[in-house]
């Protein structure tokens, strides 16, 4: 989902991505991303050797260790709801893009068939059970994440679901063509910086 965003989008030039983990993003990025800054709590085995990509370790739920508006594209993939305030993280994402540029953030489906009868059969979502706790903490709505984004003042919002979805109580995935809001495990945020 979130490469098909980039290419839709035309992204280019220097991409960085909060939460990177082991960067896995970086080997797979189009060829119009010149460098990539990758931002984690701590540097997971696995990272990058590469003269295009550095990391930058810190704490997600503070201000982020990279400069104002030092990126064309900023990315935050399944992160937000790990952490505590997801307003102060659009915030510091919008600090670190460029005027014009892309941001993109995405979570887990909270409007899913799967994450809905998980919430009433287990009074939780399908990806906050108690075996998620203590990492997954902050369950949000595409409404959630498009009311923050107008606070904000983004501009070009859009919400994308991811064409992957599971069966509730199987290990099975839906079948192609069965997509969107009620079968995405995975939701993503799209918008702009102004300017």
């Amino acid at each position: 989902m979130v490469l098909r965003i980039l290419e839709a989008e035309a992204a280019q030039g220097e991409l960085v991505d909060v939460g990177c983990g082991r960067g896995d993003l970086f080997g797979r990025l189009p060829p119009a991303i010149s460098s990539y800054t990758g931002i984690d709590l701590v540097r997971y085995e696995g990272f990058p050797e590469s003269p295009r990509a550095r990391l930058r370790v810190g704490d997600l739920n503070q201000r982020l260790p990279v400069e104002d508006a030092i990126a064309d594209v900023v990315v935050s993939i399944e992160t937000i709801e790990h952490l505590e305030n997801p307003r102060a993280l659009l915030r510091e994402l919008i600090r670190v893009v460029r005027p014009g540029g892309l941001v993109l953030v995405t979570t887990p489906n909270q409007l899913s068939v799967l994450s809905k009868l998980s919430f009433v059969v287990k009074d939780r979502h399908a990806a906050f059970q108690a075996v998620h706790y203590p990492a997954h903490i902050t369950a949000l709505l595409p409404s959630d994440l498009m009311n923050i984004g107008a606070e904000l003042k983004l501009e070009r919002t859009r919400i994308v679901y991811s064409d992957d979805g599971r069966i509730p109580g199987t290990a099975r995935h839906w079948p192609p063509g069965f997509k969107g809001r009620l079968f995405s495990d995975n939701v993503a945020y799209v918008a702009r910086r102004p300017g």
